[in-house]
C-alpha cells in the first residue's frame, strides 16, 4: 500500500506517493502525473507497477506552484491544470524528477514512466538525465526530438489522438530512428480509465510493452 512522503527539491519540498516494490525491488520508476495532479489514476499506475516489483514515487509536482492539487477530467480540470504547467514550466519538473530518482535509488536502477504532460517529462528524463523512460501521448515532444538522447525511451500514441497528428508521430521516428514507437487503435489518454478515450486492449498492450521495456532496462 503506498503513502505519501516529503521529496526535498531545489524548487522547494513537494509530496510523493510511494509505494514498495512486491518482494525484492527489481528498480524503480518515477511516475509522472498528467496535467490533474498525483490523483487516483496516477496512484493506481504507481501501485500497479510496485505489484510488478519496482519500487514507485509520483511526486506531486505542482506542490512548488500550489499544494495538493487534484483534478477533475472536466473542462475546468483541463483549464486549471494548463495554467499550473504554464506556471511550473518543464526545466522545474525535469528538477523534480531527478530529486525523486535520488529517493529511490536504493532499489536499483531508476526509470521513469509519464502521460500526457507528464509523457514529455519523461522524454526529458531520458534526453538529460540518463533515465529509461516511457512515455504516453506526449503532446509537448517535438520541439525535443532532436537533443541527444542520454537513456532509451519508448514511445505510446494514439492514432485518434487530436492533439498528436500523425505527422507529428513521425517526426519521432525520423528523429529518433532508434527508439520504439507504438501506435495504438485510441485518442488521447486511452490508458485512463477515468476518461471517456479509455481504451481497455490497448491499454493492456502498451502495459505490456512498458513491462518489457523496464525488465530489459533496469534489471
Amino acid at each position: 500500500m503506498g503513502h505519501w512522503i516529503e521529496i526535498a527539491t531545489a524548487h522547494g519540498p513537494v509530496a510523493g506517493w510511494k509505494v514498495d516494490a512486491n518482494g525484492e525491488p527489481r528498480g524503480a520508476i518515477v511516475v509522472i502525473q498528467e496535467i490533474f495532479g498525483v490523483n487516483a489514476h496516477i496512484r493506481r499506475i504507481a501501485e500497479d507497477y510496485a505489484a510488478q516489483g519496482y519500487a514507485t514515487l509520483a511526486p506531486a509536482f505542482f506542490d512548488v506552484v500550489e499544494r495538493g492539487v487534484e483534478l477533475g477530467y472536466d473542462a475546468a480540470g483541463v483549464a486549471r491544470g494548463r495554467a499550473l504547467i504554464g506556471e511550473l514550466g518543464l526545466e522545474k519538473a525535469v528538477g523534480i524528477t531527478a530529486a525523486a530518482a535520488q529517493v529511490l535509488q536504493a532499489a536499483g536502477k531508476v526509470g521513469t514512466v509519464g502521460y500526457c504532460w507528464g509523457g514529455t517529462v519523461a522524454l526529458l528524463a531520458a534526453l538529460r538525465l540518463g533515465l529509461p523512460s516511457v512515455s504516453y501521448y506526449g503532446a509537448r515532444n517535438v520541439p525535443f526530438l532532436q537533443e541527444a538522447p542520454k537513456a532509451p525511451v519508448l514511445f505510446h500514441f494514439g492514432e485518434r489522438d487530436a492533439s498528436i497528428p500523425p505527422e507529428m508521430v513521425q517526426q519521432h521516428r525520423e528523429l529518433l530512428p532508434q527508439m520504439p514507437v507504438h501506435v495504438y487503435p485510441a485518442g488521447h489518454g486511452f490508458n485512463c480509465d477515468l476518461r471517456a478515450d479509455f481504451e481497455p486492449a490497448s491499454a493492456r498492450l502498451a502495459c505490456e510493452r512498458s513491462l518489457a521495456f523496464f525488465a530489459g532496462q533496469l534489471s
